[in-house]
């Protein structure tokens, strides 16, 4: 494991050397990025009522330049993928959460990215008419199984801004296809989806060597 991470580089860094870095808490003690950076780093809620969380800026820097995958990939939690690993995860994944049908709500989601391409959430919501009352939660959980299996990923984060041109808020994720956003061939595969997954737990094992079989399992889902 690497030592503590004092900015956005070094953890580009990190997530090259460890080819899988969940954002937060993982279940696996110390494995997540934000046990691993320095405590200047994590969260801090400020006096005036405001707060600072360079963790959480540097997300969309390592999305865009570090030329990651990021989503809920971990137990529906958020976390980053290195395009060494993302073939297998995507093979894996695909197999275990097949291809929805097109007439359903995550389908309807599918192909509505597909035609458009990049959306942030909301816009995606209301697009697929989930613009209702308490639907939001419903939405976003569809939205999380898609990227559970590989099929919807985040490809930046936009954020409201204030008259001074001041950003604010906790941000909207852009979301996009796999394929749109790493191209057909990134998500190819030629293992069979059972060796991608012993390929996966093979290299958790070796990297989190104080993990369970049982910790490193639901990791990978």
């Amino acid at each position: 494991m690497p030592e503590r991470i004092h900015n956005c580089p070094e953890l580009m860094d990190a997530i090259e050397r460890m080819g899988f870095l969940p954002l937060l808490d993982s279940g696996v003690p110390g494995f997540s990025a934000d046990e691993m950076v320095a405590p200047e780093c994590r969260y801090v809620r400020r006096d005036d009522g405001g707060w600072s969380w360079p963790l959480w800026d540097w997300k969309g820097p390592v999305v865009t330049e570090g030329h990651f995958a990021y989503g809920k990939f971990f137990g529906g939690k958020a976390g980053f993928v290195t395009m060494e690993w993302w073939p297998d995860l995507c093979n894996y994944r695909r197999a275990k959460y097949p291809e929805p049908d097109e007439d359903s709500i995550e389908g309807t989601i599918l192909e509505v990215l597909r035609v458009n391409g990049s959306m942030i959430t909301r816009e995606l919501r209301t697009a697929c008419g989930f613009d209702g009352p308490k639907m939001r939660s419903r939405f976003d959980s569809y939205v999380t199984r898609l990227q559970m299996a590989c099929r919807v990923v985040t490809e930046d984060f936009v954020y409201p801004t204030d008259k001074h041109g001041n950003r604010y808020g906790w941000g909207w994720a852009l979301l996009n296809t796999p394929e749109r956003l790493f191209g057909h061939d990134a998500c190819l595969c030629n293992h069979t989806p059972e060796e991608s997954r012993k390929r996966i737990m093979a290299h958790l094992g070796k990297l989190l060597p104080k993990a369970t079989e049982k910790q490193i399992a639901k990791l990978i889902g």
